[in-house]
């Protein structure tokens, strides 16, 4: 897909004088946000709030800890290190890339993960529902979990951690991904309890019962792929894409969901803006939607037992 050119961009000399004349971090982030502000960078990659992210550039790229304390934000920069964020940020400016690409370092579920344009960058509302541990509608802690289109595995990583003697499968049908997802679950030291697997959605699974099904899947519908900002094409297609309606891998999901679920386990599956449509494709199932205290919609809960009553209708949607 080609991309346009960015409106405003930075010039060389704006960014040799910036590396000659910006002498403290408070200086840098300053800048930062004032180049993010200027040439409309779009933020949705975490955060929507510029002076985050201009914190997260310069602090990280300092190898220093977001909440260190104020008194350091005067500290002086030195002259390579103060070309290190100019390069960052001349590529998070011109080039559009995402910074957690930049940084390869991307936060979910107050846990770190290696990103790379190999996987989507972290950012469901799911994390939300891993902290409360899926309460109300998890009656007692998972011992089986599967996390479907895992990407950088961070649902998995983060559910492992919160259930801690939960076994989980993550799959996803990109070996990159995967690749990607190995690296974190390595780096998490949860070899022994996340196993990864290739799988098109459930294609390749064992037979298996799972208590707690959860997907963040592709679900941006055809019209909304053609208006997104540069920084969402910089992540992978594979990821994004699901058909003119945004549902085309939540209905096969649907379709196949009974047959792994537990007597008592719950799928959760986010739909984004495609909730709409889901609603309008199955008006007569009752989808429970999540509201969130932190921001985020079109996420839903469905028991096996819904999953079981509604499987000959998802199926016929296919």
């Amino acid at each position: 897909m080609q991309t346009q050119p960015s409106a405003v961009e930075l010039s060389d000399h704006q960014l040799t004088e910036a590396v000659a004349e910006l002498h403290t971090i408070r200086d840098w982030v300053r800048f930062c946000v004032s180049c993010f502000r200027g040439c409309d960078v779009h933020l949705g990659h975490g955060t929507s709030d510029p002076f985050a992210e201009a914190t997260a550039l310069v602090m990280q790229t300092l190898n220093l800890e977001w909440s260190a304390d104020a008194e350091i934000l005067d500290a002086r920069v030195l002259p390579s290190e103060r070309q290190r964020m100019a390069d960052l940020l001349r590529r998070r400016v011109n080039d559009r890339v995402p910074l957690a690409y930049l940084l390869n370092l991307a936060y979910f579920a107050g846990l770190p993960f290696y990103v790379d344009e190999r996987v989507l960058v972290p950012r469901s509302p799911i994390a939300e529902l891993i902290h409360n541990g899926f309460e109300p509608w998890l009656g007692q802690e998972p011992q089986r979990v599967l996390d479907m289109c895992t990407g950088s595995g961070c649902i998995a990583i983060a559910c492992a951690t919160a259930f801690e003697d939960a076994l989980v499968d993550a799959t996803d049908i990109s070996l990159d991904a995967l690749s990607v997802a190995a690296i974190n679950i390595e780096h998490h030291d949860l070899q022994e309890r996340v196993h990864l697997l290739e799988s098109d959605v459930f294609s390749k699974l064992p037979g298996q019962r799972y208590d707690l099904i959860v997907s963040n899947p592709p679900y941006v519908d055809a019209e909304d792929m053609a208006d997104l900002p540069e920084e969402f094409l910089r992540e992978p297609e594979l990821g994004l894409a699901a058909g003119a309606d945004g549902l085309d891998i939540c209905k096969r999901i649907l379709a196949e969901a009974a047959d792994y679920l537990s007597d008592d386990g719950i799928l959760v599956v986010e739909v984004g803006n495609s909730q709409w449509a889901l609603e309008q494709t199955f008006p007569d199932v009752a989808f429970e939607w999540v509201e969130f205290e932190n921001g985020g919609q079109g996420v839903f809960v469905l028991t096996a037992a819904a999953c079981r009553e509604h499987q000959a209708l998802f199926e016929s949607a296919i």
